[in-house]
């Protein structure tokens, strides 16, 4: 989505905070970067001025502050309800206006459900 991201993830050994930790951290850094290094970026200067500040108001952080501290978790406890969210997950470009079919979207997992191959690899099991 434009201005959050869902994800369906499993741990067998680190704690699941741990990985989400590490994967705001990963992208947050990645992020900023290529909106500095990227010379068509017409917002540049904005975006890292409105991480900047948020950044400043957030002890926790050294220099920028790109996603939310909170998250919304929800244990997936059966197939049932994973079924739910993956649904929900893929239709929310759709029910958006963003594409008229779930796997058209270039972000979406949808497309690997669909036999097709998205941008990362997913696991089907």
């Amino acid at each position: 989505m434009t201005s959050h991201v869902h994800l369906i993830i499993g741990t067998k050994q680190e704690p699941m905070q741990n990985i989400v930790r590490d994967l705001k951290k990963y992208t947050s850094k990645a992020i900023v970067q290529a909106i500095r290094e990227n010379p068509r970026e017409s917002r540049r200067e904005w975006m890292l001025w409105i991480f900047e500040r948020a950044g400043k108001k957030n002890g926790n952080n050294m220099n920028f502050q790109f996603w939310q501290q909170n998250n919304k978790p929800i244990e997936l406890s059966d197939t049932k309800m994973i079924d739910q969210k993956l649904n929900y997950l893929h239709n929310n470009p759709v029910e958006e206006g963003i594409v008229i079919e779930s796997h058209h979207y270039k972000y979406s997992s949808a497309i690997d459900y669909a036999d097709g191959k998205g941008l990362i690899e997913v696991s089907l099991v």
